[in-house]
């Protein structure tokens, strides 16, 4: 089963996908738009994502501020979520993506990318940050599971 992760912004998408085994996250692109309010194509081509790498379940990074608090941009994400449910029929869970950009960031400077080459990768190295989060935390959950005497199911 593939999940995939996604990091919304407010004009690109950064695209992650599990291994089929839902142990490790890869980046694949980001979905540039024009317009921030023009996601008809971008809706489109995640379905065609979907139906490539056969994703079942789809992560998407809920941005907070760091007290935790939402503002804007988290109603914007919320949206693009409800919108992700209703033309997919996969089910959408937001997890927390707080300093995933900043992380993506470090990542690309100490593997000495240029800094005017970062923002061209940053939204996707990102969406694999936040799949991995999540994936490592299921992982965790279900470990836990079992140590506990239950099934890992």
């Amino acid at each position: 089963m593939r999940i995939m992760g996604l990091d919304f912004g407010s004009k690109t998408v950064g695209v992650a996908v599990s291994d089929p085994l839902g142990i490790t996250a890869q980046g694949l692109e980001i979905i540039r738009r024009k317009e921030e309010n023009k996601l008809r194509q971008t809706y489109a081509r995640i379905e065609e994502l979907i139906v490539e790498y056969q994703v079942e379940e789809i992560v998407l990074g809920l941005p907070r501020n760091m007290n935790a608090t939402e503002g804007e941009r988290a109603g914007l994400t919320r949206e693009f979520r409800d919108g992700l449910e209703r033309r997919t029929g996969l089910p959408v869970t937001l997890w927390d993506e707080r300093l995933t950009t900043v992380a993506a960031d470090k990542a690309m400077m100490e593997a000495g990318i240029r800094r005017e080459h970062r923002r061209d990768y940053v939204d996707m190295i990102a969406a694999s940050l936040i799949l991995q989060g999540f994936l490592d935390y299921r992982a965790m959950g279900k470990e836990a599971d079992r140590r506990d005497g239950g099934s890992g199911e």
